[in-house]
């Protein structure tokens, strides 16, 4: 179990410090706009979804589609940070509650079986304890977009 839960925080780990290398490989002139993901506001500038926020007179180009943006404003670079926060969070939130559902039904099978087998039920109910430890991180995932928004000031 240990080796497990070292093994994904390496993963976790590795992941984390290849993200700047992956940015920094980029090439060609970068984008001055985003597409949000969803509806949002930043300060007195609220962003629905599908939109695309750029600076004014910048260039956008998304799809292979060079275009105006539909929100032009200073703030485009935070709200396009936070909109790849929100898309990130989401995805880290649907990953670990499938992996908290995944650890409840071995611990519950793992408890079905024990047939009175004192190590096997403390081991099911550790599963269950784990995912429910794993349920409280994907919880905190989804607040990081707004603890972001509080640290920088943006908050309404």
């Amino acid at each position: 179990m240990k080796k497990t839960l070292s093994v994904l925080f390496t993963i976790g780990l590795l992941s984390v410090l290849m993200v700047p290398m992956i940015v920094s490989a980029q090439t060609g002139t970068p984008n001055e706009c985003c597409k949000a993901s969803r509806t949002f506001t930043v300060g007195d500038v609220t962003v629905t979804q599908g939109e695309i926020v750029g600076a004014s007179g910048g260039k956008c180009e998304i799809g292979g589609v060079v275009t105006t943006p539909d929100v032009s404003t200073d703030l485009w670079g935070m709200i396009c940070l936070l909109n790849s926060f929100y898309t990130i969070t989401d995805w880290v939130f649907l990953i670990l509650v499938g992996v908290a559902g995944i650890w409840v039904l071995m611990g519950a099978f793992t408890l079905l079986t024990a047939g009175g087998n004192a190590e096997k039920v403390t081991t099911g109910r550790n599963y269950i304890l784990y995912a429910a430890i794993g349920l409280a991180v994907a919880l905190l995932a989804k607040a990081v977009p707004g603890i972001v928004k509080v640290v920088m000031g943006l908050s309404t």
